[in-house]
């Protein structure tokens, strides 16, 4: 298990990540991309806890969601099933188990000071928080076809994972709206969207 762990995580977080899979019995699984999750958590039949995260995520992100994960176990293991999933019984619990992961042995200067601010206020996911997601991306291997709804120019046709066309429209707060080709309909989309961009907008193009 740690030699799989080490091509997963940064390399100081390796033996307490493996502490805390032994301690709370997790079993474990590193699975092909998912596009609508990180990881997961399930207390199977027979008892066994089993958490999932997928083998694509960076060393940061994956760790992070390693940890997301079993802090749902242990929340639920002291808390009791009734809780809500990302309540603040499983909030205080994810940031006792990640407080002592945030330093610079385990992750880069740039990363510390917005990870330290997300975890005053765990989200459900990381992506779910723009400035932690964008920089967390950055770790990520080059992918030629992928842009972010943020990086792409107003009145830009973009494509989501499961071929849905969508043109860029104004930010409204923190948000991108944005109209379905197929149906007209507005939709709000975060800046740290993953997107394919099919057709870039010229300054001298209407964005309509």
């Amino acid at each position: 298990m740690e030699a799989a762990l080490q091509k997963y995580l940064p390399e100081r977080a390796v033996v307490p990540c493996l502490d805390l899979i032994k301690k709370f019995e997790v079993h474990l699984k590193i699975v092909n991309h998912r596009v609508t999750r990180h990881g997961d958590y399930r207390r199977l039949p027979g008892g066994m806890h089993q958490i999932t995260v997928n083998a694509s995520l960076n060393k940061y992100r994956f760790l992070i969601t390693l940890i997301h994960e079993i802090a749902h176990l242990v929340a639920f293991e002291k808390f009791g099933r009734r809780i809500k999933p990302h309540g603040q019984e499983w909030k205080r619990t994810f940031q006792h188990l990640m407080i002592p992961f945030i330093r610079p042995e385990i992750f880069p200067s740039q990363l510390l000071p917005i990870i330290a601010h997300h975890f005053k206020n765990p989200k459900a996911s990381s992506s779910t928080d723009a400035r932690l997601s964008i920089a967390l991306k950055t770790y990520d291997p080059e992918e030629r076809n992928k842009s972010y709804v943020y990086e792409i120019p107003m009145g830009s046709t973009f494509r989501l994972y499961n071929g849905r066309l969508f043109r860029k429209g104004n930010k409204k707060v923190k948000r991108y709206e944005c109209t379905e080709l197929a149906t007209g309909r507005l939709y709000l989309f975060q800046p740290n969207a993953e997107v394919e961009l099919v057709h870039q907008a010229s300054d001298l193009e209407p964005p309509f």
